[in-house]
């Protein structure tokens, strides 16, 4: 895991579930929502904080990859990566883990993005706020520039 990479802890809970008592494929854009928000909660600023700036983050694209599936009651590790960061928008990267029983490795079960427009509360494309990129930057991954 980079140093980049937060890491949040969730366990699946029977709600998340279907018929299969397996986690219903739309609940990880759910677990890619807790990641992000307690990535911002930490390293950068609430959400509520941000909508007190007057501004707005709405995914505006998302992809998942399912590799594994996930049940009730496991114990899931959300990744959480800002990955790029624009005027206006940025993405992260996800990664959801479970620790394998038999291997006591970690087992991949789900990877995605979501991007993010920055928007005002009427819905206009705007540009970050200034004092809010150098916190953003801070989450990048080291690049050569």
């Amino acid at each position: 895991m980079e140093e980049t990479s937060h890491r949040t802890t969730y366990r699946v809970i029977y709600g998340d579930t279907d018929a299969a008592a397996v986690v219903y494929n739309a609940n990880y854009l759910r677990f890619f929502e807790i990641g992000r928000t307690e990535l911002m909660r930490e390293k950068v600023c609430t959400y509520r904080e941000i909508e007190k700036m007057g501004l707005l983050l709405p995914v505006t694209e998302c992809y998942i990859r399912y590799k594994a599936f996930a049940c009730y009651d496991d114990l899931l590790q959300i990744e959480t990566k800002l990955v790029e960061l624009k005027k206006v928008s940025c993405k992260f990267s996800y990664r959801i883990l479970r620790e394998n029983n038999e291997t006591g490795r970690e087992q991949l079960i789900a990877k995605g993005y979501t991007v993010h427009a920055s928007v005002s509360q009427a819905g206009k494309l705007t540009p970050l706020p200034t004092d809010l990129i150098p916190r953003l930057q801070q989450l990048l991954p080291n690049t050569e520039q």
